[in-house]
């Protein structure tokens, strides 16, 4: 006569298996959040090079640099709709700056600021703190 032979996991076996997937999520699980945060960033930085294009061509066929965005036909909110991008000031026939501010929370960078030279700017800009050189990379 052949015994039964038990087929099966124990409890024991399950929770160590539940645990073993638990740490992982845990060490997982920020990394990509921290993915996810830095490709949204990839669309500030892409809208805000849009925008400082348009406004170069705009400025080649104008006397000044554009006061709105409509003008030189570019859109508000970025391709991914992660931020808005606006003109911050009043550009003249020799400057302007752009911003790009999140509609998500981003502990780190806050808003994403470019000037006609393609400098970004770092620290504090109109009351908040712009993204640093570390947010552009």
């Amino acid at each position: 006569m052949q015994q039964a032979v038990d087929k099966g996991y124990t409890l024991i076996e399950l929770m160590i298996v539940v645990a073993i997937i638990g740490i992982l999520a845990s060490i997982s699980y920020p990394a990509y959040q921290g993915y996810v945060l830095r490709a949204k960033r990839g669309d500030a930085k892409v809208a805000l090079l849009r925008a400082q294009l348009a406004q170069e061509k705009f400025r080649a066929n104008h006397v000044a640099y554009g006061t709105t965005l409509a003008a030189m036909s570019v859109a508000r909110t970025s391709s991914g709709g992660y931020y808005t991008v606006a003109i911050s000031g009043t550009p003249d026939a020799t400057s302007y700056a752009m911003t790009a501010t999140p509609g998500h929370i981003d502990g780190d960078c806050a808003i994403f600021v470019i000037n006609e030279r393609g400098k970004v700017f770092t620290g504090a800009y109109s009351g908040k703190t712009a993204a640093d050189a570390v947010c552009w990379n």
